[in-house]
């Protein structure tokens, strides 16, 4: 029982950085939008990456919830 409270615990953690990082590059993605950034490839190298955050975000999001079967 204890482990399964350390790795929830862990998840939670990790989903927190994950959310911080998510929320940075939205940040930073709509500067270089604003900004005119002449580099179009970076700009959509870091929206793939914000969008591979969100599907990550959402997995563990879907592990936290328990399972209603069980």
């Amino acid at each position: 029982m204890e482990t399964v409270d350390l790795e929830e615990a862990d998840t939670v953690k990790w989903l927190e950085e994950l959310r911080v990082e998510h929320r940075d590059l939205d940040e930073v993605i709509q500067y270089l939008i604003e900004s005119r950034h002449h580099d179009l490839m970076k700009i959509q190298r870091l929206k793939k990456r914000k969008l591979r955050l969100k599907d990550m975000i959402s997995r563990l999001e879907s592990e936290l919830i328990p399972d209603l079967d069980a």
